[in-house]
């Protein structure tokens, strides 16, 4: 992309990085997606507007009214702190006509619910663990196909937000006091499923109409104690000591002959099946035959550079500013469906 643009960067309030960064490390700054994103973009050529959102739409609106973008570049994950609501954010541009990057408000509502995802997933014969779901105030009840262990979540957040070595577990007694701690500490309804004990993999995939999927990406657990099971803890997944303690890395999966593919084609049709668009990662567990299934799809995952999107992209031979460029273009490409 040679022509220079007017991007309006969209970002959390309290995620807006500052206009001088003398004597900061960058690694370690809350952040630092807000900073890469922005940063890099101004160095391919772009003008770049930054503004915080918190919960003002009208806002957004008076800021594209004034700066006139050639695009907005969603850098959000929730609105007035609530998750679910970013499907509205995206919404509200179609409404004013602003073009905007990632995922379509339609595919963010597909995705946020795992439990409606997986039945979209499972009635297109994508392999799914079984789950049930606890709504706020009741208590688990298990069909006779969930058995132990099992793995409780949120229904709704992603970030592995409230997931703990705790989340897997293996007694009534347990499952109970896990789905009340989601309950009480998320404030959402909790998704119990089977765990697939194995392999923890991600999969990047960008496009709209034409989609590239991005090279199997695997996370692994080398100094694990015995006796911890191997998922994407909160702590493993945000706290740099642990990770260099445990020696927990991400990097390109090595799989048997033909499992790549295979992986790769499954995530794909995810992909389409949930409507998504722009770019996500979706997550899989393999299992110890190395069947894969599909956990939960991320529209609009990390995009800080060294990151497992961008890295895997990088290995797509996607250089950290062509990824940021291809997903502005992607953008620009977008059409919300209309009748009339």
């Amino acid at each position: 992309m040679n022509k220079q643009l007017r991007i309006l960067a969209l970002v959390h309030k309290h995620l807006v990085p500052p206009e001088d960064t003398t004597g900061v490390d960058i690694a370690t700054v809350d952040w630092k997606m807000e900073h890469d994103v922005t940063t890099t973009l101004r160095k391919c050529g772009h003008e770049v507007k930054i503004l915080g959102v918190q919960k003002d739409l009208a806002a957004i609106g008076a800021c594209a009214e004034e700066f006139k973008p050639d695009i907005v570049f969603n850098l959000l994950e929730a609105f007035d702190d609530v998750t679910t609501f970013d499907q509205n954010v995206v919404s509200y541009l179609e409404l004013i006509r602003v073009p905007y990057t990632g995922c379509n408000p339609r595919g963010l509502m597909l995705a946020r619910d795992k439990s409606l995802s997986k039945e979209l997933l499972a009635y297109h014969r994508i392999p799914v663990p079984d789950f049930t779901v606890v709504r706020r105030g009741r208590k688990p009840r298990l069909t006779k196909r969930l058995k132990y262990p099992l793995i409780v979540k949120s229904l709704f957040f992603e970030a592995s937000a409230g997931i703990s070595q705790a989340s897997v577990v293996a007694s009534d007694d347990q499952l109970a006091k896990r789905v009340q701690f989601i309950h009480d500490s998320l404030g959402t309804a909790a998704i119990v499923e089977r765990f697939i004990d194995g392999r923890e993999i991600y999969v990047g995939v960008m496009g709209n109409e034409r989609v590239q999927v991005f090279p199997v990406w695997e996370m692994t657990f080398t100094n694990m104690p015995e006796n911890t099971w191997r998922i994407a803890t909160e702590r493993v997944k945000w706290n740099t000591r642990y990770q260099l303690r445990h020696g927990i890395e991400t990097h390109v999966a090595e799989l048997p002959e033909g499992l790549g593919e295979r992986i790769q084609h499954i995530v794909k049709r995810a992909y389409r099946v949930l409507d998504l668009s722009g770019y996500a990662r979706l997550d899989v567990r393999l299992d110890a035959d190395f069947k894969p299934f599909v956990i939960e799809a991320n529209p609009n995952p990390q995009l800080a550079q060294g990151e497992d999107f961008a890295e895997s992209g990088q290995r797509a031979g996607l250089a950290y500013d062509k990824l940021l460029e291809r997903i502005v273009a992607l953008g620009l490409q977008w059409q919300p469906e209309r009748t009339g």
